[in-house]
């Protein structure tokens, strides 16, 4: 049984080089496979391994008091879900390409997966407010699933999503927009982009769809989670499905 994480975190960090050794050498001693990318502004990962090896590599990064708070995500598979370990210093742990759109300059508001599940039952925000949901991830990632009726941009790149959301800019004016994505790292920036440019009252939601099916499981979603692995997707109960791309189950 492979334990797989997903976790993400903002943080300035002045040696990308030497955090990225740094993770490099621990993750090859707990035999962890995957991906991690560190930059300036913080470290984005994606990795598997048996639980006693997750545990030890998490225990001994939080161990740096900037990553003291990393959360991560987990869930299981069968087989290993990656190839190979790659780590790489980046940019961005996340491109988006803005400068208005940093974490670290403060994180937007965010609504918590219950609360959403509350609010979609409704229709309505606790102000009374009609609630959109915005799909920011690409059109391949959507076409395995997405929130019903949520609003999904012609996109093939993170970087796109400024443009494509102008054509929304009028009908989502009186919405509150809760913008969603895999695990959330990238509405840690597109929602901060989105309410220095006119959507005043967007939201992110907090964990992303792995989160809300984790704490929430499969309410108001249709289809399955893609992620960045040979699982190709997950269901609602965070177990690898095959899916192919455009098909809903």
């Amino acid at each position: 049984m492979f334990i797989s994480i997903a976790a993400y975190h903002f943080v300035a960090i002045d040696d990308p080089g030497v955090v990225a050794a740094h993770v490099r050498a621990r993750a090859m001693s707990d035999g962890l496979l995957g991906t991690v990318l560190v930059a300036a502004e913080g470290i984005n990962l994606f990795l598997a391994g048996n639980g006693e090896a997750i545990d030890a590599f998490l225990g001994a990064l939080r161990e740096d008091p900037r990553f003291a708070t990393l959360q991560a995500k987990r869930s299981r598979s069968d087989t290993a879900p990656f190839a190979r370990l790659k780590v790489k210093v980046k940019p961005e742990i996340i491109s988006f390409r803005r400068h208005d759109a940093s974490p670290l300059d403060g994180r937007a508001p965010s609504v918590t997966p219950h609360t959403l599940a509350r609010w979609l039952e409704s229709g309505r925000d606790d102000d009374g407010r009609r609630v959109v949901l915005l799909d920011t991830r690409n059109r391949e990632e959507v076409g395995h699933g997405s929130f019903s009726g949520a609003v999904a941009l012609p996109i093939d790149n993170f970087t796109d999503l400024p443009e494509a959301l102008d054509a929304h800019r009028e009908a989502l004016a009186d919405a509150t927009v809760v913008g969603f994505c895999t695990g959330g790292i990238r509405c840690e920036k597109a929602v901060p982009w989105m309410r220095a440019n006119g959507f005043a009252h967007a939201l992110q939601l907090d964990g992303g769809i792995l989160g809300y099916f984790e704490q929430v499981g499969g309410f108001g979603y249709d289809g399955h989670c893609f992620v960045f692995d040979e699982r190709v997707a997950l269901d609602p109960a965070l177990r690898p499905v095959t899916a192919p791309a455009g098909a809903r189950a």
